[in-house]
């Protein structure tokens, strides 16, 4: 029914938009699959890599700016590419990855401030020494 994705929508916005709700939103999503074999598998299963980042790269409807989401959520994508156990490393990559590429594609300006230049920041520092 609409209101329960209308509500499921707004929890899972307000959750983005909180210190560390990126990282929850992903693993609550692409974990989970238990070990062996199946964490393998969901390791390499793109597709659902895939949705969460098209769900990161949208700008919820309860966002008071685009600015202030990605000023809010860059960060935290950025923090989800040092992740240390490999396997989550792996998918949580993969999300940042997806994410940032569909972030620049449909908001060049915000995406280079908020992502691009942080993530560029040493390399530009030692180019500059």
């Amino acid at each position: 029914p609409a209101w329960l994705r209308r509500l499921c929508g707004q929890l899972l916005s307000e959750r983005l938009m909180k210190p560390s709700g990126v990282q929850a939103v992903v693993r609550g999503i692409v974990e989970g699959t238990g070990g062996g074999a199946g964490a393998e598998a969901a390791a390499v299963d793109w597709r659902k890599c895939d949705a969460v980042a098209k769900i990161l790269a949208s700008c919820p409807q309860q966002c008071l700016s685009l600015e202030d989401y990605y000023r809010r959520v860059c960060p935290q994508i950025l923090d989800l590419l040092h992740i240390q156990d490999k396997l989550t490393a792996r998918q949580f990559q993969r999300v940042a990855t997806t994410t940032l590429l569909t972030m620049v594609k449909e908001h060049p300006q915000l995406a280079e401030k908020h992502l691009l230049q942080p993530l560029l920041a040493p390399l530009l520092r030692c180019s500059e020494t």
